[in-house]
């Protein structure tokens, strides 16, 4: 019995021959071994030569739309505040004072200036250090030397990532011809109105390679959105750091058969004005761009076997202006509150099994093609065959 266990020895992770059968065409390979979603080591260099050096998406600007407005997230091991300056600009610091490292802000809020917990240093809302305490008799002291440590945030259409990597290319740059495909759903007119989180007891790669196939749908779904009908998933051509699909239908994927809402814009062209997008933003966010809306799933990861899910919900502005906005949206949140769950509780039953020292890879289906593309392209870069 023992032969049958997969190897316990993470070195074998970081061979090229591991990953022989994943390299294979789709209708030949094999998936991620087992370990790859449970190994602490393996994490530690997804962290290293993915997260840190990647874009990562991080919400939308609108939800911190007043000067000293912010919020603060751990993504990937690194505090973070995310604040709107005196200057209107949003910017990103890490979560650190620069006197002796004591965490400055927790949660969301709004402040004038960020009082450090320990000493009371003090920082504005652009990061300048305003306040040192006693610091007058240390030699050399200069404030204009101790501002807080920026990190590099940038928008695209209001939303907003950060990058720990300041080598790293410009983000427009890295969603290549992305931006372009979905700019008809104009998505700086749109409103964030509702963010929902789960804490989540699976590794990351898990919740990405299932909003990545629909082959889970006919059971996992199967009173929910198996009834939504419309032609197979395609996987689309990409030029950037994403891989998609597209689906064509009639009418809005985000609500649940037999719903009825909102009307459908009316400024759609090309490809999503006859069905709906379903992007992954390398490494970790996943948008869903329907007729009447969009929603993403934002992943954080929190460890091998841990995963911040955030769920943002956008609308155009004139929806959401509509006197009865609010009565209709619940058909909306409804189908998020339904489904979200059931892909929650699948990808925690696949974690559990695979943290089985029995488990093996297994093969892929040709309706997984997008979890093919995206498994090697975590190897290409934990290898660090590219990037």
């Amino acid at each position: 019995m023992l032969d049958a266990m997969q190897p316990n020895d993470d070195a074998y992770l970081f061979k090229p021959e591991t990953y022989a059968e994943l390299r294979r065409p789709l209708l030949e390979a094999s998936t991620l071994p087992p370990a790859c979603y449970t190994s602490p080591a393996f994490y530690r260099r997804e962290v290293q030569s993915i997260f840190m050096r990647v874009w990562n998406f991080i919400g939308r600007a609108d939800r911190i739309p007043q000067v000293g407005d912010y919020f603060t997230i751990e993504f990937a091991g690194v505090p973070v505040i995310v604040m709107r300056g005196t200057d209107g600009v949003v910017r990103a610091f890490a979560n650190s004072c620069r006197h002796r490292g004591a965490l400055l802000l927790e949660g969301e809020g709004n402040c004038r200036a960020v009082r450090c917990p320990y000493h009371s240093w003090s920082f504005d809302n652009d990061g300048k250090l305003l306040v040192a305490p006693e610091m007058d008799a240390t030699l050399g002291f200069n404030p204009e030397d101790w501002h807080l440590t920026p990190i590099r945030l940038e928008s695209w259409a209001g939303f907003i990532f950060i990058n720990f990597d300041s080598a790293a290319p410009p983000l427009l740059e890295t969603l290549g011809d992305l931006p372009t495909k979905l700019a008809s759903y104009r998505f700086e007119d749109m409103v964030c109105v509702r963010r929902k989180e789960f804490d989540l007891a699976c590794n990351w790669k898990i919740y990405v390679e299932n909003a990545m196939e629909s082959y889970h749908i006919a059971t996992v779904h199967r009173s929910t959105l198996s009834r939504q009908k419309g032609k197979p998933s395609e996987p689309q051509p990409s030029n950037g750091e994403y891989c998609g699909l597209f689906k064509e239908h009639q009418g809005t994927r985000a609500l649940l058969a037999g719903d009825t809402g909102f009307p459908e814009m009316t400024h759609l062209e090309g490809l999503p004005a006859t069905g709906s997008w379903y992007p992954l933003l390398y490494p970790s966010t996943m948008f869903g761009c329907t007729y009447d809306c969009m929603w993403w799933l934002e992943l954080h990861p929190m460890g091998p076997d841990r995963t911040k899910l955030i769920v943002g919900s956008c609308f155009p502005r004139s929806t959401v202006a509509r006197p009865d906005f609010e009565e209709v949206v619940q058909r909306y949140y409804k189908r998020w509150d339904i489904s979200i769950p059931e892909d929650n509780a699948i990808s925690e039953l696949q974690q559990r099994g695979l943290a089985s020292p029995f488990a093996k890879p297994g093969r892929l289906a040709h309706a997984e093609p997008l979890v093919h593309t995206f498994d090697n392209w975590v190897v290409d870069r934990v290898l660090g065959v590219q990037g």
